[in-house]
């Protein structure tokens, strides 16, 4: 079947007031600079300020009147989250759009976040279920808010499931981390079903940037001297298989879609329209893989979610 390609569109976004975690490089920087050119007022939520400084000045080279701020954030601690989010509430300023797009990928050995649990699975998907829950009120707060979860095509590995989220009894990199997206995909979709049942006014959907060109798969290496086997072979890849690659660019679409295009949909999944999802121009859907499909599934996650992170969602 021949997915259709959906018409990425950038309103005025002036006014508009958005939150963009991992902001400082990557599709995470790409996003932040279209959002803000558009208008919006931008929080660049992220762990190092001088990144985030040096992030702004390239961002405001494009846009100099782009109305941007920093705050700490660190994804693999709750304590951390729960700052963030209490810094904003005291502002007050209600929360148009949030962007959960940091993340780490397929660190070689297993390491844990400041909470005990595996960093990705801790990161990618309890840091930002945990961050959504605690902006809620912000969220419930604006007109028409949207939460856009990144994911990955990683979420589409056999064999997944949650009978081990945090590779207690084996670690392997690459399965955690699809573990990891597939989470965020399943709490994307479940957010939007239990935001249109108890009348939030929130609408959340997922997308993901294929085989986009970003530090987070080239060059992470977790404390080694050298880069990882795979940040180096990625890089062979981009030189000799370049068709298979995204600039990011082109990597953020589907993300900007599900963000701020007046087509886009609740409880959807959005990625690029190129061969197997990596790759080629534009936004299309995305396939959804069974466990994200899945309403038993999905709310057996989010009760592990809420146990772990110890935040509930107000009804």
């Amino acid at each position: 079947m021949v997915k259709p390609d959906l018409s990425l569109e950038v309103p005025d976004l002036s006014g508009r007031f958005a939150v963009v975690t991992g902001a400082n490089s990557g599709l995470g920087l790409g996003l932040a600079k279209r959002l803000a050119a558009a208008g919006a007022d931008v929080v660049l939520a992220i762990r190092c300020r001088t990144k985030g400084e040096a992030a702004i000045a390239e961002i405001r080279r494009q846009a100099p009147a782009a109305k941007l701020a920093i705050r700490h954030l660190d994804l693999s601690s709750l304590k951390s989250v729960a700052a963030f989010a209490e810094e904003l509430t005291a502002e007050g300023r209600p929360i148009d759009i949030l962007i959960n797009n940091a993340g780490v990928m397929t660190p070689p050995e297993r390491q844990e976040t400041h909470d005990g649990f595996e960093l990705q699975f801790g990161t990618n998907h309890l840091g930002h279920f945990a961050l959504t829950g605690h902006l809620l009120p912000l969220l419930r707060a604006a007109t028409s808010a949207r939460v856009v979860t990144v994911s990955s095509i990683a979420a589409t590995q056999r064999g997944l499931d949650f009978n081990d989220p945090n590779a207690q009894h084996g670690y392997r990199p690459m399965r955690s981390y699809g573990m990891a997206k597939l989470a965020q995909l399943m709490f994307a979709v479940e957010l939007d079903r239990r935001s249109r049942l108890g009348g939030w006014g929130v609408m959340s959907n997922a997308a993901h940037p294929g085989l986009s060109k970003t530090n987070l798969l080239s060059g992470a290496s977790y404390g080694r001297d050298k880069p990882t086997l795979q940040a180096r072979l990625t890089r062979l890849t981009w030189r000799l298989l370049p068709f298979m690659w995204l600039d990011v660019d082109e990597g953020i679409k589907p993300s900007l879609y599900a963000a701020v295009s007046h087509g886009a949909e609740g409880g959807r999944y959005y990625g690029p329209r190129g061969f197997y999802e990596t790759a080629g121009g534009g936004v299309t859907f995305a396939a959804i893989p069974s466990l994200a499909r899945s309403a038993v599934d999905r709310d057996r996650l989010w009760q592990l979610s809420e146990q772990s992170t110890g935040v509930r969602y107000s009804q």
